[in-house]
């Protein structure tokens, strides 16, 4: 599921429907309201697959790769940033390991989509990729064995990052240090955790301008999916399209000296989940 001019969207076959109007009207055109409906939408694809939709097929907005795709949940109730959760970024940064998730909130403002320029709001811009975890189901006190029965899906992010704003005071100002407008690329849609290869074990991969920057496996996270989502919701309600952005692989600017310039490609990508392709203006 994504996101056009703010209306929820499926992609079956390379095409792209409006999630309303294909169902009919069953189904909502709230991306953050259809994102909970997880069983109606799976329904839906497999009515819109290539040769099962019947007599009556409705109109695609368009090719995948035509229509402008916006973040698949536009604005979502709450932003969550996991700080240090892969040991080799923890190292670079000179930090200890947490014993527990770091976590930041991030404003929802922020958010761009999975084509939209980047905004180089300081000389300190920095890029993070990121697997970005969608709540499914309102939800509190999940026991971890049960966490991935709440996650809607999984996306693409990029956690791009001010670091002067950022550590302008002690402590640090994470929270608007990474909320610039536009420093927030994600999508390009919500992939159903049963149909990547392994949930547990995604690679994440930044390129600039073609050089790779970070590459990395969520096996390799501190804190897991299902631990962040445990950890959170012990401590407050998640609801449908909460996003948590699950942390970044080593590599960043930060410790390379290499900062992000206009003129700049970015390309993030987490085998089976997506691509987002973004130029820093």
């Amino acid at each position: 599921m994504g996101s056009v001019d703010g209306r929820a969207v499926l992609a079956v076959d390379d095409l792209v429907y409006d999630v309303e109007q294909a169902s009919d009207g069953a189904l909502p055109s709230s991306p953050r309201r259809a994102v909970a409906e997880h069983a109606a939408l799976h329904e839906l694809s497999a009515r819109l697959t290539a040769g099962s939709a019947g007599e009556r097929s409705p109109e695609p907005l368009g090719p995948t790769a035509t229509v402008l795709l916006g973040p698949p949940v536009p604005w979502p109730r709450q932003v969550f940033g996991i700080g240090l959760n892969y040991r080799l970024h923890a190292a670079e940064s000179g930090s200890e390991l947490p014993s527990v998730p770091l976590v930041f909130t991030k404003f929802p403002g922020y958010l761009a989509g999975p084509t939209a320029d980047i905004p180089v709001a300081a000389p300190t811009t920095d890029y993070e990729a990121e697997l970005v975890v969608v709540i499914g189901t309102q939800c509190k006190d999940v026991a971890d064995g049960d966490a991935w029965d709440v996650v809607a899906g999984l996306t693409v992010g990029q956690d791009v990052s001010d670091r002067d704003l950022q550590y302008a005071t002690k402590p640090a100002q994470f929270n608007l240090g990474k909320s610039h407008d536009g420093y927030g690329p994600v999508g390009p849609f919500v992939v159903s955790p049963d149909l990547v290869p392994d949930r547990n074990a995604l690679q994440v991969r930044c390129e600039v301008n073609g050089d790779v920057r970070q590459s990395d496996s969520t096996a390799n996270m501190i804190f897991a999916v299902s631990e962040l989502v445990g950890y959170l919701s012990s401590i407050l309600t998640l609801h449908p399209g909460d996003l948590i952005f699950t942390g970044t692989p080593a590599g960043v600017g930060r410790t390379t000296g290499q900062y992000l310039r206009a003129g700049d490609a970015v390309t993030t990508t987490i085998d089976g989940v997506g691509t987002l392709s973004n130029r820093c203006v």
